[in-house]
């Protein structure tokens, strides 16, 4: 890439589109932004430079705005604001890549064709990772656009890790553990040796907590188990997802409580987890501020199923030389970082409790926005590392250019 050519990445979700733009072959973050409240009316554009100061915005109070809109704005956006830029590649956040892509891969009709029957195992996300790549092939047909996939780190897991005990005329229908939240994962695997070179090929769990939340084991960089599995609700509770649920549970709501297949979708993805057992909200930051018991107890089950699953990660591993925290509560709450620290104590887990609180701004081993929040004495390293997903695909999208 010469010092003018540009990347633009594409996170589009249900509600919002998020952007950032990077320059160089040094992919140089220039700009980053989104487009939120889709279809629900007030959907409002915002657009950060990259000292991330506001640098543009503008709102619709009218008829809600589509994805297609959406689109169709941001290319104009991007059109009046390349500052000389020349866009070469447009990289997509995929979530399902399913058991055919298991790295980045160039969209075309046929690509994106196969993409979208593996909407039934995401159909929150999948559809809604589709539409722009759709809106640019009608509105910059000459830009190469990538997919990048959230199961693709995780293709490499062990056949045992990936199995599910059913018969293999089903399990060859593709019904297997896939894993999410790999960009994540594979972002976090490319700087902690540089972070701190004792865990350079080691035993690693990293917790990707955010609205969706899910953990997973690492060994010398490449994914090993994953909490999430078949679709984006495995694991652990969520901000609105259940989590881990005995099977026997949707038989139960559907035999007997006599719900139907959309319901038990809706209750499994959109009103369980934090928001189902608080009753107050999806969002970690109103339920620590909240002084109602329900809060607490949404809190304390979230804690208590990431210590579970760090114990049967550990056991996967054959032992943990380091913990990361990352996402949007693994970097932010210092409160739960600490209450996961106190459980783990067991795996010689000690946090320096001044450091966990101060965050990146305060801590002495702040490199790059990551900071470590283990105690010196601390058998296990503890690190927080933001997520930066963004940078994956746009790195993905310049090899592929490249190539």
């Amino acid at each position: 890439m010469r010092a003018d050519d540009a990347v633009i990445v594409i996170n589009a979700g249900s509600s919002s589109i998020k952007f950032s733009l990077y320059a160089g072959a040094e992919l140089a973050l220039r700009a980053k932004g989104k487009i939120e409240n889709l279809y629900a009316g007030q959907t409002r554009f915002v657009a950060q430079d990259a000292a991330g100061s506001e640098s543009a915005s503008h709102a619709w109070p009218g008829a809600p705005l589509a994805h297609d809109e959406a689109m169709h704005y941001l290319v104009q956006y991007a059109q009046g604001h390349l500052d000389g830029l020349n866009v070469v590649a447009i990289g997509h956040r995929i979530v399902h890549g399913g058991t055919e892509f298991s790295g980045p891969v160039k969209l075309d009709a046929d690509v994106v064709a196969r993409l979208e029957r593996l909407s039934p195992l995401a159909p929150l996300h999948q559809p809604h990772n589709l539409a722009p790549v759709r809106s640019i092939f009608a509105l910059a047909p000459q830009v190469l656009q990538v997919g990048c996939f959230d199961t693709a780190f995780h293709t490499a897991q062990p056949p045992l890790a990936q199995a599910f005990a059913l018969p293999p005329e089903i399990t060859e229908q593709g019904v297997r553990r896939y894993g999410f939240h790999g960009l994540s994962y594979e972002y976090i695997a490319s700087v902690l040796p540089e972070l701190d070179g004792r865990l350079a090929g080691k035993r690693v769990v990293a917790a990707h907590l955010g609205n969706g939340a899910s953990m997973c084991a690492m060994r010398g960089g490449r994914s090993v188990a994953s909490t999430m599995g078949f679709t984006a609700i495995d694991g652990l509770p969520m901000g609105t997802r259940c989590g881990s649920v005995d099977p026997g549970v949707v038989l139960y709501l559907m035999d007997e409580l006599k719900m139907a297949p959309g319901d038990i979708q809706r209750l499994l993805y959109q009103q369980s987890g934090l928001l189902g057992v608080s009753g107050i909200s999806s969002d970690m930051r109103t339920l620590e501020r909240s002084s109602d018991p329900r809060a607490k107890l949404a809190i304390d089950l979230m804690v208590y199923r990431i210590g579970r699953e760090l114990g049967s990660l550990t056991a996967a591993l054959g032992g943990l030389d380091g913990i990361v925290f990352s996402g949007g509560i693994g970097e932010n709450s210092a409160s739960l970082r600490s209450a996961v620290g106190r459980d783990a104590a067991w795996l010689g887990v000690q946090l320096d409790a001044a450091a966990n609180a101060a965050g990146p701004a305060a801590a002495a081993s702040a490199v790059g926005g990551a900071f470590r929040i283990s105690a010196a004495g601390s058998a296990v390293p503890v690190w927080v590392v933001p997520a930066n997903e963004e940078l994956m695909i746009a790195r993905h999208a310049q090899s592929l250019l490249e190539a």
